[in-house]
């Protein structure tokens, strides 16, 4: 009887496996690698989307955007005077009226001190930039390879006179004057942002709160506290070091007898908010002047001040004013600057730093006080 058992067939191990596989759920396919590899880029995709639509709104209302951010800075970077009036007794409205008075002042007097200066000393400067050009077309002519001809360089004149003088240089200056008007509009939103934050600036970002709980709260509210520390050092720190670049470049500009001194140290003072570019730009511009209205000589002269200024800053300002909380990698910055540049221009330029600052330093308290994001943590210390 034994040799006539009926044995089951062999099952084969092909067969084993594909059938458990094939009673899996269609979500289970989400669970292995590729799947959750599929999920990742999903997730990029959706983040990269809401990036660019905040970009595209920035770009579209940058009437209203650009001047929200510029207030949000300044408010932090008031904020301890009104914290000082506050205790001192003064009304809240009292000490925004003058907390925001001595704002405008302060701007209003930068625009005065540069439209005085040169309207002062624009005669002289362009009466030595004609001598001055006409020197250097005199210099062209002496050389011995043909670099340019003399009807050449007068053709070039004629057509730059031609276009000053062509209905297309007037259409942008009115194109220039609707650009007036949309400054105007947007400095007027400044100041009425800049009120509200100054007055109400703790009680709106409470409102903000208002969802949180727990423990999203109190990280919440470290962050708010980090970003309005950096956000007015940064500005503070910054001004401190733009003014003294400013009084030193003024000083050495005024022995050397350069012409619109004034109005450059001003525009030294402004362009020190754009780090590593803005320094070099006003160098160039000083430079120039001092080429034009005193010879190469005096122009070396001007590179070696400022120059002097710059290391002065660099190696012994910044580091003490500045701090260590929001010491950003060169690289980092080149990034921001382009970054804000294309989006917002020279304010973005201006703007795209001292943010970029104030996400590192929320970086750096998102886990606790003074306890970095996990992954922003070093993992082992970095051989020089």
């Amino acid at each position: 009887m034994g040799l006539f058992r009926s044995t089951p067939p062999p099952v084969h191990r092909a067969t084993a496996e594909v059938e458990p596989r094939a009673t899996r759920p269609p979500w289970s396919l989400w669970a292995d690698g590729f799947g959750r590899l599929a999920i990742r880029c999903l997730q990029i995709i959706v983040v990269i989307a809401v990036v660019a639509g905040v970009i595209f709104a920035v770009q579209s209302l940058t009437l209203v955007t650009i001047p929200l951010v510029i207030a949000l800075i300044l408010a932090c970077a008031f904020a301890p005077v009104m914290r000082f009036l506050r205790r001192r007794g003064i009304p809240s409205v009292l000490a925004t009226v003058l907390t925001l008075l001595g704002i405008v002042i302060i701007l209003g007097l930068l625009g005065w001190l540069i439209v005085w200066a040169v309207r002062d000393q624009w005669d002289d400067l362009y009466a030595q930039a004609e001598d001055g050009f006409q020197n250097v077309i005199a210099w062209i002519e002496t050389l011995p390879f043909d670099f340019l001809s003399r009807d050449q360089l007068d053709q070039a004149v004629a057509a730059v006179t031609d276009f000053i003088t062509s209905a297309q240089f007037g259409s942008g200056a009115l194109a220039g004057v609707g650009q007036v008007f949309d400054f105007l509009t947007g400095f007027v939103l400044l100041v009425t942002i800049l009120f509200f934050f100054l007055k109400d600036g703790p009680q709106m970002w409470e409102f903000l709160l208002r969802p949180f709980r727990g423990e999203h709260y109190v990280r919440a509210r470290r962050i708010g506290d980090k970003t309005v520390g950096v956000l007015g050092s940064y500005v503070r720190g910054t001004a401190t070091v733009a003014l003294v670049d400013a009084i030193g470049i003024l000083i050495g500009l005024l022995i050397l007898q350069v012409p619109l001194a004034v109005p450059l140290a001003v525009l030294v003072f402004l362009l020190a908010f754009i780090p590593i570019v803005g320094a070099t730009l006003a160098g160039i511009l000083a430079a120039l002047v001092a080429l034009v209205a005193n010879g190469w000589v005096n122009a070396l002269a001007v590179v070696g001040v400022v120059v002097l200024v710059n290391q002065l800053e660099g190696n012994f300002l910044q580091p003490v004013l500045m701090g260590r909380s929001m010491k950003l990698h060169a690289f980092v910055i080149l990034i921001a600057l382009t970054v804000g540049t294309v989006l917002g221009g020279i304010v973005g330029a201006v703007l795209a730093v001292p943010l970029a600052a104030a996400a590192w330093g929320v970086i750096q308290v998102w886990d606790g006080p003074g306890l970095p994001a996990r992954w922003a943590r070093p993992k082992h210390p970095i051989e020089s």
